[in-house]
């Protein structure tokens, strides 16, 4: 009789909404998935629901009647759970709302063994740090507002991770991270050196007595990948993962560690390369023609587009034509033209209605299993804001690039005391960014939950940002995972996710060692 195979365990800490697990899970060799999610451990509430519903989810081949009534808001979660009793409890089982580093120890060791079970079974550790303390632009803020920054946690996060990896062996693990990281230094010694020490051998790193000796060897998944690291010969960009290279619609470039244990053959090898990279048009193209929602003001269908059309009384507009803005006015003349396109402001369930995305793979990859998507909803913008918007895409619509405020008409620039700092390039100037059509997007980060102005989609017509489908879809989200909370909250979820199908392939990677041990 064959012996039937079992999945191989994996725990995911600091998992967020669940971008990496979901890219594990949804791996497919020979009809079977070599990997399960046993544990995901969060700190965020939000995130944690988010988590048990998408196990819920995933134990059923096809959606039941009562998940989509709940994805279209006709049924409450409890009403939900209520009706998939034993589903449901298999789902919160898995998931532990918790923060490492003030959660005890003791309490983390009890919940990993139970999650692991009493076998030798190999597992696999996956997960990332909070990153604030290692991102460019976190170091910065938080220097600037935070005189006690040396001595943040979140420094050390890692350790938590480490403490895991050390007490409980898995035979391979995961740590996944800002680029920041590879710059970031502490009291003027490097955090990722520290890091990388520490990781290759985790029970020596924490003094832990009576521990057997635990050495790990560490690679990139890169294009430099496919070799051990050695210190002071390798730079440390050996770890790093630009997702645009890789299929995913979004210039996303982030650090990913790979430790195989030492008494466990196998090399991961590096993540193959896609010869063109996927615009954002290609992944929104399927999906409704929206018009965003007018805020401190009444909002209708006809007050938008009359808010939107007196940008025709602009001076901008007016004099354009006999100025180097030609091109540009003319773009924004059709698009107030076309404004009765947009068909609403979207709903929280859209069944879908065309095919649109002109990437087979990623077509599949987002229908899978899905009647519809859902969250795909416009949020307000003021009239000037609209007015900024409608400019900006116009202008990237013509020269293939988002504008800097220096490229705006001086009536259309905010008033800001930075503004003219930024106008002469001694700063940031792309306050309003447009995800342009035909490349990958932007990073998608969770600062999308605060505003739209970098998230600016690319049809004038249009004048809004990004709905959370629509980020969604550029992490590579299936269209049915639903992310629970406000809108603010299910924003800062996607935008501190790993995207899913990045994960996929590390999976990949991972499994051709671990089915091995």
């Amino acid at each position: 009789m064959k012996q039937k195979i079992r999945p191989i365990p994996i725990i995911d800490l600091f998992a967020g909404p669940g971008g990496l697990s979901e890219g594990f899970s949804e791996l497919c060799h020979a009809g079977r998935h070599p990997f399960t999610v046993a544990l995901s451990i969060e700190k965020d509430e939000i995130a944690c629901s988010t988590l048990t519903l998408r196990k819920f989810r995933r134990a059923f081949t096809e959606a039941p009647d009562e998940y989509l009534a709940y994805v279209k808001g006709e049924l409450s979660l409890s009403e939900l759970y209520d009706a998939h009793p034993m589903e449901a409890r298999a789902a919160q089982a898995k998931t532990w709302q918790a923060e490492l580093g003030v959660e005890s120890s003791s309490a983390v060791t009890r919940r990993v063994r139970a999650a692991l079970g009493h076998t030798d079974q190999p597992w696999v550790l996956i997960g990332g740090p909070p990153c604030q303390a290692y991102s460019l632009v976190g170091r910065a803020r938080m220097r600037s507002t935070r005189p006690n920054f040396e001595d943040d946690k979140r420094h050390f996060l890692y350790r938590e991770y480490l403490q895991i990896v050390a007490r409980h062996r898995p035979a391979v693990f995961v740590m996944e991270n800002v680029r920041g990281i590879l710059s970031s230094k502490h009291d003027g010694n490097g955090i990722f050196e520290r890091i990388i020490k520490d990781l290759r051998r985790p029970t020596l790193a924490l003094g832990l007595s009576g521990h057997r000796s635990l050495v790990y060897r560490l690679y990139g998944l890169g294009a430099a990948g496919g070799r051990e690291f050695i210190d002071g010969n390798d730079p440390a960009h050996h770890f790093l993962l630009r997702a645009e290279d890789h299929h995913i619609p979004q210039s996303r470039h982030r650090v990913f560690i790979v430790g195989v244990r030492s008494d466990v053959k196998g090399i991961p090898e590096p993540l193959d390369t896609s010869p063109r990279h996927v615009s954002v048009a290609s992944v929104l193209g399927d999906l409704p023609t929206l018009r965003s929602r007018l805020s401190k003001a009444r909002d209708s269908r006809e007050t938008w587009i009359e808010a939107v059309r007196e940008a025709r009384h602009a001076k901008w507009m007016q004099g354009g034509r006999a100025s180097t803005l030609h091109p540009i006015v003319v773009r924004t003349e059709r698009a107030l033209i076309s404004l009765a396109a947009a068909s609403g402001t979207g709903a929280q369930f859209v069944t879908h209605h065309r095919n649109g995305i002109r990437d087979t793979t990623l077509a599949k990859w987002y229908r899978k299993g899905a009647t519809g998507l859902t969250l795909h909803q416009t949020r307000g913008h003021m009239q000037a804001d609209l007015h900024r918007y409608l400019f900006a895409s116009s202008f990237a619509d013509v020269t293939g690039r988002s504008p800097s405020l220096r490229d705006f008409p001086v009536e259309l620039r905010p008033r800001h005391a930075n503004v003219e700092a930024a106008v002469k390039g001694e700063m940031f100037g792309d306050r309003f960014r447009v995800q342009t059509a035909d490349r990958p997007s932007s990073t998608v980060t969770s600062h999308i939950s605060k505003d739209g102005h970098y998230f600016i989609h690319y049809g004038p017509e249009q004048c809004r940002s990004l709905t959370v489908r629509e980020a969604a879809r550029l992490q590579t989200f299936p269209d049915d995972y639903f992310f629970c909370g406000n809108r603010t909250e299910q924003y800062h979820q996607v935008g501190n996710a790993v995207p899913p199908m990045l994960a996929l392939q590390v999976g990949t990677s991972i499994a051709a060692i671990v089915s091995k041990v």
